[in-house]
């Protein structure tokens, strides 16, 4: 039996990447960013073409044999459409409403999914704003979460946001959610998780929200006594990709330079494709890549962090000398997880320094992807047709691993399936 549900907020799609691998059927993902939303039809794509062995048009386009319009024509347009690509809104809802139920066609909703952005929950967010984000609209997204809850009545649904969202507004925010979603007929659990024990290689802590109705009774897994342990370091997700300079035109795609190993292959990260793309490294500046040495041999001659301040005086242009003294860091290659891969990735890359020093640069988007667990097929679009770095990154930083999601989709199916 095939379980349907609708994406909210639904960014570059690696929540419901992992809900697809666990058997469940998407009827829509809706989000407000034109370029994740292609990102979304071209996935759509993939999973269509793979499904009905036509697989090689999908190898075609990320060779670049093939345009964006060309792949999209292979697929039939209703699944296309499933993608809408409007913000959940009061004056957008009716609209969005149609295209859900147009692809409904009657169905029923098991399953809603999604979180609105974080950037409101944020502790960083909120350290940035003059106002600690008051008065954001995002603040309260979660409302029309609740009234598509309302509307389209899944068994259960699967909320996910930063860990900020427990402190937000002293919990104001997470105790009004849980009175609203209870006025909606939901009983809700909340769990604060670490993606490294789902076997992601990435310190990247979160809340998942699970809600039922309160008319069924469901034993709800603890999704917090999860410990998967990988047996493997940051390494495995970074040396069989070829080596790159920073600024190097590697052109559309690359080829792997070693064979797979187990964890990318355990976790459908390299699945058997060799065309590998988004592995071009950004250009940096001259005192950037003299910053990244020093930071590089003092993490593997010492295994210190580089603090800002110890910089030499000619090298610390920024005025800030009080906080963020890590805003140069080194994705350490020996340690079991990196640090949280986030969007301000997409503005530069200090903050993820690749290990190699011979390559001296920042990660590339596919480097960053595969910390994120996303699979090497995975192609992040932009608005413009071609390789985006900088809409591909923030992307990136902004989604759920796959494979975090797939493992919290495995243990939702089992509770609709026993329902």
């Amino acid at each position: 039996m095939s379980f349907k549900y609708i994406d909210l907020f639904a960014g570059a799609g690696g929540l419901s990447e992992g809900f697809i691998r666990a058997g469940f059927e998407p009827i829509a993902h809706v989000e407000l960013e034109q370029a994740a939303c292609f990102t979304l039809k071209t996935r759509t794509a993939y999973h269509y073409l793979k499904l009905t062995g036509q697989y090689n048009t999908y190898v075609s386009y990320l060779k670049g044999e093939i345009t964006r319009n060309q792949l999209y024509a292979a697929v039939p347009e209703t699944l296309l459409s499933a993608v809408i690509n409007l913000p959940i809104s009061g004056d957008y809802n009716p609209t969005i409403h149609k295209a859900i139920e147009k692809q409904l066609n009657g169905a029923c909703v098991d399953l809603i999914i999604g979180g609105p952005p974080c950037q409101a929950y944020s502790l960083v967010g909120r350290a940035r704003s003059k106002n600690s984000m008051k008065g954001d609209q995002r603040n309260y997204l979660y409302v029309q979460y609740g009234k598509y809850l309302e509307r389209y009545k899944p068994r259960i649904f699967v909320f996910e946001n930063v860990l900020g969202l427990l402190s937000a507004g002293s919990g104001i925010y997470l105790e009004n959610m849980k009175k609203l979603f209870k006025s909606k007929g939901y009983d809700m659990k909340v769990f604060n998780i670490e993606a490294n024990n789902f076997g992601v290689l990435q310190n990247r802590k979160r809340i998942i929200i699970i809600g039922w109705q309160e008319n069924i009774e469901f034993t709800i897994p603890d999704l917090e006594a999860i410990k998967i342990t990988s047996g493997h370091n940051v390494k495995s997700v970074l040396n069989d990709l070829p080596i790159v300079k920073a600024g190097e035109d590697t052109g559309r795609y690359m080829r792997y330079r070693t064979r797979t190993n187990s964890y990318l292959e355990n976790n459908s990260i390299r699945n058997g494709i060799e065309i590998l793309t988004h592995h071009n490294a950004r250009p940096h500046t001259k005192q950037d890549k003299e910053i990244y040495r020093i930071a590089v041999n003092k993490w593997n001659n010492k295994k210190e962090r580089l603090n800002y301040n110890d910089l030499p005086e000619r090298l610390k242009t920024h005025e800030n000398r009080s906080s963020f003294f890590d805003r140069f860091k080194v994705v350490a290659a020996d340690q079991p997880f990196s640090q949280t891969v986030v969007a301000h990735i997409a503005k530069d890359g200090h903050y993820y320094i690749h290990p190699d020093i011979e390559q001296n640069r920042s990660l590339t988007v596919r480097e960053a992807a595969r910390l994120q667990s996303f699979p090497d097929d995975y192609f992040f679009e932009g608005v413009k047709e071609g390789i985006n770095r900088t809409p591909a990154f923030k992307q990136i930083g902004n989604a759920v691993p796959p494979l975090m999601a797939e493992k919290i989709a495995i243990a939702i199916k089992k509770l609709l399936s026993n329902a």
